[in-house]
């Protein structure tokens, strides 16, 4: 089964700086090979990163530990990536944009 998901994080009202994690996005952890791969689209002026965890995202009382990606950390133009090895769930960190921007992550997994 494939997994295709976006996620949209902006501050397109050129308010205040604006510093946001997206929801956790759900790997099919379990599968054989598993296989991730993502790109981030850049408009405007921020920094962001890809985020995983190990933990599951899905147990009540349960904070998430994110994990930077080790090539995908504190970007500001378009990049992209893979996860060759099972991680629970990712998502995309901004962690500033000066006035306005959009970051957009993109994921594909194939597998069983």
């Amino acid at each position: 089964m494939a997994i295709y998901a976006t996620q949209q994080i902006s501050n397109a009202a050129n308010t205040a700086a604006l510093t946001s994690a997206g929801p956790w996005i759900p790997m099919n952890h379990l599968a054989q090979p598993f296989n991730v791969g993502f790109g981030v689209r850049v408009g405007g002026t921020l920094t962001y990163s890809v985020e995983h965890t190990f933990q599951d995202i899905y147990q009540v009382g349960v904070s998430a530990v994110a994990f930077r990606h080790s090539d995908v950390s504190l970007k500001t133009a378009n990049l992209d990536g893979n996860y060759a090895f099972p991680v629970f769930a990712i998502r995309l960190n901004v962690g500033t944009v000066a006035v306005s921007g959009t970051a957009i992550l993109h994921v594909i997994q194939a597998g069983l």
